[in-house]
């Protein structure tokens, strides 16, 4: 079975051409958390801890309340389909957050109103990648 992955690595996920924002904004609190609030409380709170497949792997687990005597196996399943990389995420497609990926694939959330988001988009050593669009 071919194991597919959304690992990004030296990559800088920017923000999408039709966001309608100007700066990074936290998603909103709902009743039943969202994708974007979680993905933004994990990495917010743990940036550079988790790669995008770690991240995505957390969420799936959390929200399907899998055991970890079953991750391994969840795991390999849930990766055998091909899973939407963080150039889909609400937080790169419509909050204002960049998504850097280090040389170990670990990722951090940046404003688009930052200075390291600038940093990110001038530094000729990483590979730049934009959001997918809202609207094709």
């Amino acid at each position: 079975m071919k194991i597919h992955t959304t690992n990004y690595i030296d990559t800088f996920i920017e923000v999408a051409e039709d966001t309608g924002v100007s700066k990074g904004n936290i998603p909103p609190k709902r009743d039943r958390k969202t994708i974007a609030e979680i993905q933004y409380e994990i990495i917010s709170q743990f940036p550079y801890k988790y790669t995008s497949d770690e991240l995505l792997f957390k969420i799936y687990a959390e929200r399907n309340t899998l055991t970890e005597e079953v991750y391994e196996e969840a795991r390999r399943i849930f990766f055998s389909k091909g899973q939407a990389c963080l150039r889909a995420s609400p937080l790169t497609k419509k909050y204002g957050f960049g998504i850097h990926s280090d040389h170990e694939g670990k990722v951090a959330l940046y404003g688009m109103e930052t200075k390291e988001y600038l940093n990110f988009l001038n530094d000729t050593k990483i590979k730049k990648v934009k959001a997918m669009k809202s609207n094709r």
